[in-house]
């Protein structure tokens, strides 16, 4: 069986959202098929040549390096497919986007419908190609991956797709459990001017992560909290997306100008002492697929405080701290529970339960079963 995979969206270097999930997912079918070949080719589709982290090539996995990058999926793979001999019998789109001009059964990945619920929240040529193109994809895919049951029935609604062609593959937890001492704390904090006190919020700076009505909360935060930390900042991690200027803007609106910090490039190394030396940590997202960040905190024993909407209750269940995202009054109560309980009974009961919970997504067990989705939608029998 050949089964062939769209590594685009892998093989960059600053790997956030749809990046990260590819990358893993690619890596730990690697890692399924190394310990059970059976037979099984992988031709991994890139527009360059494959980064040094991506798995290695082997006699049974190969990287196909085809051009133009511009216009990949309309251009550059299907055209990389047809030429392709003998031709795959599945392609992996771990994408919102599937190529055209190519009769090979295809099975794509959707993270999310925010764009169907905050269609206002995107720029107009992004928007276009995710309302037009996701649906073009999800019409023409043999099955769909999708991260949540909450993402599963936006699809269902949005696209009137079979029902058993969507399946909930969990994204799982990817980082070292990296224990930090007091001095890493120390070196992070030298490192990137941060106050040793500090609330936490990652993901990329965009409308929907809400980061206006945080930074907002966080100004009322200040005034409520009573606790004798010194000095709390807080501490936004990711890189600019769209329409962020008003969000980049906000502290300076909400008289907090000198007390958030914006950190627009931090490798992944350096999160779990982040994650490790927030009082909380914030996403009161107006809408998430997943909300991987959530899990990482959790897996250092962060307490979280999360929207009571869209997928993130299903994430974080009963360790999460939640929240009216549309009310700045609920995310401010969220922040002050979170801080003023962590190192009480409630709080610490809390974030036990997330340590514990993270057990239950990972991405070993996602990457099988999208091998089983693949190699049922390529029609042939399992490894």
């Amino acid at each position: 069986m050949i089964i062939a995979i769209d590594g685009y969206e892998a093989n960059v270097k600053n790997r956030v959202g749809i990046g990260r999930y590819a990358y893993e997912i690619i890596r730990n079918i690697y890692g399924q098929l190394e310990k059970s070949q059976g037979g099984v080719q992988v031709r991994v589709y890139v527009p360059h040549n494959p980064l040094s982290d991506m798995p290695k090539e082997t006699s049974w996995w190969h990287y196909q390096v085809r051009g133009p990058s511009k216009l990949w999926t309309y251009i550059g793979l299907p055209l990389a497919l047809r030429i392709d001999h003998p031709a795959a019998d599945v392609l992996f789109s771990p994408t919102h986007y599937v190529p055209r001009f190519t009769n090979i059964p295809k099975v794509m990945a959707i993270m999310d419908l925010s764009y169907v619920a905050y269609p206002w929240m995107f720029r107009k040529r992004d928007l276009h190609k995710l309302v037009h193109w996701t649906k073009y994809g999800a019409t023409h895919a043999a099955a769909i991956c999708t991260i949540s049951a909450f993402s599963k029935n936006a699809i269902l609604r949005a696209y009137g797709v079979p029902a058993g062609s969507v399946v909930v593959t969990y994204p799982g937890f990817s980082m070292s459990n990296t224990k930090v001492t007091k001095d890493d704390l120390e070196h992070i904090v030298k490192k990137y001017h941060v106050s040793r006190y500090f609330i936490l919020s990652v993901g990329t700076i965009q409308p929907r992560k809400n980061y206006e009505r945080l930074i907002e909360a966080y100004a009322g935060f200040l005034t409520s909290n009573k606790q004798k930390f010194g000095e709390i900042q807080l501490v936004i991690i990711g890189k600019k997306g769209w329409l962020y200027e008003k969000i980049l803007e906000s502290p300076k609106r909400y008289g907090v100008e000198s007390k958030v910090k914006f950190l627009h490039s931090v490798p992944d190394s350096d999160l779990p002492y982040f994650y490790q030396g927030a009082l909380c940590f914030a996403l009161p997202s107006l809408y998430e697929g997943f909300g991987l960040p959530v899990l990482e905190a959790m897996a250092y024993k962060c307490p979280v405080v999360v929207s009571n909407v869209s997928s993130l209750p299903e994430i974080a269940g009963s360790a999460g701290v939640y929240v009216d995202p549309k009310s700045v009054e609920s995310i401010t109560h969220g922040l002050l529970s979170a801080v003023r309980q962590r190192n009480l009974k409630q709080g610490a009961s809390r974030i036990q339960k997330g340590f514990d919970r993270v057990k239950l997504f990972s991405w070993d067990k996602a990457a099988a079963q999208t091998l089983e989705i693949l190699k049922d939608a390529g029609g042939k029998t399992h490894i």
